[in-house]
């Protein structure tokens, strides 16, 4: 490992000159986007401690990855700090929420910053944890609760939980104690549409696994190339894609569709916010387009603000012109403890599910078959 980190070090450059250089990189981040935040954290002792970053084509409200930022763990400090910047980029609009792992640095830095915003718990993690404590019944529950989780209609939703309750009483108990409204998306107080899950955390965790090694100027200039790369790229593939109260029968059942207020008793167009297939159906009835029913976000004209504004190349370092006080600012590698023995763990641990799904091939050591291993081999010859 020793040998390992001098090479990368040869190849990469001294950590310490790569901390020297953010001052400069960030004067020039903010030459560059004039909108944009960006915040450098130091010790007394001018040491580095928390960096932050919102560029300018995500403050403008798109739908881009809003912040980055560098800290040293994961702590109540670091969060608390990171949602003080993003306040004071973003500031508090409305219907916003958190998802997540439940993270209790994170519950508590909300708390403080954004008193009246709810926290949402990601539906994911809550199945693994209902995995770990329960041992029964997984094929039946995995179906069932993913369902009642995604349920539009309170009566939808009651329908599924009790048949959670024939599979395992002590399931609906675990879930009710947690809170019907932090996972459920019809007891949400504010509409989650389709953010169940925390998977955009988990891509972006994944995308920048190899990044995260390298040192902290070339880290920040990744992330800030990556953003530039995707907002290119979904821009080349931007393509031009009464009485309101309506009875519609589906089958054997009725349903009610208010298109002035764009509800219907299904549930899914209040909270999709695009017409379900009963206010399709009102609406060919009308004769009237369905466009005028979409929420905005599903435009051609929003998607295309989306990827309007171009994250700007930054000119080659050799050419940056920074103010001799900036220059002189002088930002010093972290001082943190004596490094833990072993190899850094670079990845989350992975859930029995996650390890299940890979669906690594067994195969036997004695004749090369698949299937099965030597041990349980049933053909084996027996020992004399």
């Amino acid at each position: 490992m020793e040998r390992k980190g001098k090479a990368l070090q040869f190849l990469r450059g001294n950590p310490t000159d790569s901390y020297s250089k953010l001052p400069k990189y960030f004067y020039i981040l903010e030459e560059t986007y004039p909108v944009s935040v960006v915040k450098l954290k130091k010790t007394a002792d001018e040491c580095f401690l928390y960096a932050f970053v919102a560029l300018y084509t995500s403050i403008s409200g798109t739908i881009l990855p809003l912040a980055y930022a560098v800290v040293d763990s994961e702590n109540d400090a670091s969060w608390k700090w990171l949602f003080e910047q993003f306040k004071q980029a973003y500031g508090e609009r409305p219907s916003m929420f958190v998802v997540s792992d439940r993270n209790e640095s994170m519950l508590k830095a909300t708390s403080i910053v954004y008193p009246g915003m709810p926290h949402y718990s990601c539906m994911w993690h809550i199945w693994t944890n209902i995995r770990s404590k329960f041992k029964k019944g997984h094929l039946q529950l995995h179906e069932l609760y993913f369902a009642t989780a995604r349920s539009y209609t309170l009566d939808k939703f009651n329908e599924r939980m009790s048949k959670i309750e024939e599979v395992d009483p002590r399931v609906k108990s675990y879930l009710y104690d947690i809170g019907y409204h932090r996972w459920s998306r019809v007891h949400a107080t504010v509409n989650r549409t389709w953010t169940m899950a925390s998977n955009i955390a988990e891509s972006l965790n994944a995308i920048t696994k190899n990044a995260r090694e390298l040192p902290i100027f070339d880290l920040l200039e990744y992330m800030r190339t990556l953003l530039e790369r995707w907002t290119n790229e979904k821009l080349l593939k931007v393509r031009a894609s009464t009485n309101h109260i309506h009875n519609v029968l589906d089958g054997v059942k009725r349903y009610i569709v208010c298109l002035e207020n764009k509800k219907c008793c299904c549930g899914h167009f209040q909270l999709e916010e695009l017409p379900c297939v009963h206010a399709l159906a009102a609406l060919r009835h009308r004769n009237e387009t369905h466009e005028n029913y979409c929420s905005p976000y599903y435009t051609r004209e929003s998607l295309l603000h989306t990827y309007e504004i171009p994250v700007n190349p930054l000119p080659d370092e050799s050419k940056w012109n920074v103010p001799q006080h900036i220059l002189d600012e002088v930002v010093n590698p972290p001082t943190g403890d004596k490094r833990q023995p072993g190899r850094p763990q670079k990845e989350r641990y992975k859930t029995y599910d996650e390890i299940k799904s890979k669906k690594y091939k067994v195969s036997c050591g004695n004749y090369g078959g698949e299937e099965h291993n030597k041990r349980s081999y049933k053909n084996a010859p027996k020992k004399k």
